[in-house]
């Protein structure tokens, strides 16, 4: 059997195709362009109506609390229950052991905004805050608080969502 002499590199097909490849000038990339961004899918929401409410002194009832009255917006039934607002209107004089008690909301969302006179309030992890008119504050779902006192003329608007929730005492 004869032996023939392996070929250099230089001089094989294969190598020089190799070679060849990596002294080719490179290919510039082309971008593709990317999809736009599908929008996000919203959760079904219940029907909406229009509603408005006029500022009337005789709206105010007691609520939740018997040393609150409350107006309320009419919010809920215009937002299949998405949503509740009123205006809470504190009763004078303030007193601490009646209005101190701690307690909480089972909620997703609770806005207070101060719109007149100023309450001080103590919350979880947070301490005692007094807030004054254009004081606005969110208390995070299930945060223990209670109100510690409040002047004669204390009004302020709270947002809640769901508009039905259960509020737990813990005194």
């Amino acid at each position: 059997m004869a032996r023939t002499k392996a070929k250099p590199s230089s001089q094989r097909p294969a190598a020089r195709k190799q070679v060849a490849k990596s002294r080719a000038k490179p290919v510039r990339a082309v971008q593709a362009k990317r999809p736009a961004a599908a929008a996000p899918v919203l959760p079904k929401r219940k029907p909406q109506i229009f509603r408005v409410s006029h500022s009337n002194e005789d709206d105010f009832e007691i609520g939740l609390r018997a040393y609150a009255k409350y107006r309320d917006l009419g919010m809920a039934k215009a937002t299949g229950g998405m949503v509740q607002a009123h205006v809470i209107r504190f009763v004078p004089p303030c007193r601490p052991e009646d209005v101190s008690k701690l307690h909480y909301h089972d909620v997703e969302f609770q806005m207070v905004y101060v719109l007149k006179g100023w309450i001080k309030t103590e919350l979880e992890g947070q301490g005692a805050h007094v807030m004054r008119p254009g004081s606005a504050w969110i208390q995070p779902p299930r945060i223990k608080h209670k109100v510690l006192d409040y002047s004669d003329d204390a009004e302020v608007l709270e947002i809640v969502l769901p508009a039905n929730f259960e509020t737990t005492e813990l005194d």
